[in-house]
């Protein structure tokens, strides 16, 4: 299995108050990836992170952002965000009738493209492109709002994928897993064959510990 590395949500603490003090921790804890959530308020009833908002994450860390797009007609709007190589972007596979096109134009940027599929979404339906992305990101709530209690069958889902990858030489995908990561839920997601973690408010940012506490704590779990 690869090794477990973690992508806390910016969605998850406040970026305007506490963000310089949050991103020097996170960095102090040798966090991989930076978990960037983008919403239009169609796709999903909320909305996250403009392109302005971005570029000032990438000015105020060295941690390479991983941008999760919930957006419509991403295929559209990828050159707002500059992207930038070897940063993880996720393109929903509910969200385009271009899938592949947007896939691609983010691997011609040398950044890591990635297919999003939601909770009741099969993972059938994304196996043509699987040989084109370095990881797949399953959705363990329905996108859109933090604080959700994880649906229980996406554990089954995970581990179906990490079979499917393994049997057809695609090892190399990794699997990212989004939502209600806590302690608990993060040991079976490991288990399953999940190897990035998004952390929110159930595990890094909870108040029973601080960032470093935390974040050890939750390294310990998927070891």
């Amino acid at each position: 299995m690869h090794k477990s590395i973690i992508s806390p949500s910016v969605m998850c603490f406040n970026m305007w108050k506490d963000g310089e003090r949050v991103l020097k921790e996170l960095e102090d804890i040798g966090t991989e990836l930076l978990h960037a959530d983008v919403m239009d308020g169609h796709f999903v009833n909320n909305f996250m992170l403009g392109t302005d908002a971005i570029k000032n994450l990438r000015k105020s860390t060295n941690i390479p952002l991983d941008i999760h797009l919930m957006i419509e007609r991403p295929e559209d709007k990828l050159p707002w965000f500059d992207i930038q190589e070897n940063e993880y972007v996720s393109i929903h596979y509910e969200s385009t009738n271009h899938l592949e096109k947007a896939l691609s134009f983010i691997r011609e940027k040398g950044a890591h493209p990635m297919v999003a599929i939601n909770p009741a979404t099969p993972i059938s339906v994304i196996e043509e492109v699987l040989p084109i992305v370095d990881a797949v990101l399953i959705m363990t709530v329905n996108p859109g709002f933090a604080g959700q209690k994880m649906v229980p069958f996406t554990l089954s889902k995970i581990r179906k994928l990490r079979k499917y990858l393994d049997e057809n030489k695609l090892s190399h995908v990794r699997i990212e897993v989004d939502g209600n990561v806590s302690f608990e839920n993060g040991i079976k997601m490991r288990e399953a064959g999940a190897d990035i973690f998004v952390l929110g408010t159930s595990s890094l940012f909870t108040k029973d510990g601080s960032i470093k506490e935390n974040g050890e704590k939750f390294r310990n779990c998927v070891e």
